[in-house]
């Protein structure tokens, strides 16, 4: 699907490499996408169809109508393949748990970089069958608003590489709670319960109160999936969306550093124990 590597400097080239494999990795498992994509449609016409109830009854509420209400359904269902909120766990959980991650230590490249260029080749991936199918759906079922200016989009698909680069590297953080505990499943659970529900999936992080959405903006959750459905749905435009753009990447420098502090401990303590 994508063509020989660009004449890029140093390791660059290694990661442009790394994300074309995940590229076409994924490309392998078509039927599961399309399968995705079954699965986004049929929630995504249960969700329009109660949020556009809702907008009905009441007229419209924090700044959305019919049309941008059907936006931001089915824009977040369409990235929903690209971000990382219900995968089971990470290939690097499992060599944590045998001890091969020894392996990927001495590895000449960066154990955390690497595995982040994967997946972000994995997430453009999903964006062909579940993310550009979705929108379409959606524009023909419920007549989506979006942004008539070329800024937007390109601003957006910025946003939606952050938003996949700041869900990895969230999962990849909380992936090295392996080299603590031996069964991080109900890490993982409660990752997968919250994070949604505080990035703005089931109902938009506009509707929270208050106090819950100044705690979901502590978090880097919102910058994983309402940002992104913000800018490219037009809801944020010009300095307003650069602003959003601006706070995942603050999230990716602050998520990327987690994990990287994360796994430079865990590396110690498997030296330590001789392992």
């Amino acid at each position: 699907m994508l063509g020989a590597a660009p004449d890029l400097p140093g390791h660059a080239k290694v990661y442009w490499c790394l994300a074309v494999a995940g590229f076409r990795r994924q490309w392998h498992y078509k039927l599961a996408m399309f399968a995705g994509l079954f699965t986004n449609s049929v929630f995504g016409f249960v969700r329009a169809s109660v949020m556009a109830a809702a907008i009905g009854a009441t007229g419209g509420f924090a700044g959305y109508d019919a049309g941008s209400i059907g936006a931001y359904v089915w824009i977040s269902q369409g990235l929903l393949g690209a971000l990382q909120f219900m995968a089971a766990e990470l290939e690097i959980a499992e060599r944590i748990r045998t001890g091969d991650i020894v392996v990927d230590f001495l590895r000449p490249v960066d154990l955390q970089l690497s595995n982040l260029a994967a997946d972000i080749g994995r997430a453009v991936c999903t964006l062909i069958p579940r993310g550009v199918p979705s929108l379409l759906i959606g524009s023909l079922t419920f007549g989506l608003v979006l942004p008539g200016t070329p800024e937007s989009y390109l601003l957006g698909a910025l946003s939606v590489l952050l938003a996949a680069a700041i869900s990895f590297l969230a999962l990849f953080a909380l992936t090295t709670a392996g080299f603590w505990v031996v069964e991080t499943r109900g890490i993982r659970t409660l990752y997968q319960t919250c994070g949604p529900f505080l990035a703005g999936l089931f109902v938009p992080v506009h509707l929270f109160p208050d106090w819950l959405r100044t705690f979901a903006a502590a978090t880097p959750f919102p910058s994983m999936l309402q940002v992104p459905v913000d800018v490219l749905s037009g809801r944020v435009v010009g300095f307003e969306a650069v602003q959003a753009v601006g706070t995942q990447i603050f999230w990716l420098l602050v998520v990327g550093a987690l994990g990287r502090v994360l796994l430079a401990a865990g590396r110690r303590k498997m030296e330590v124990q001789g392992g």
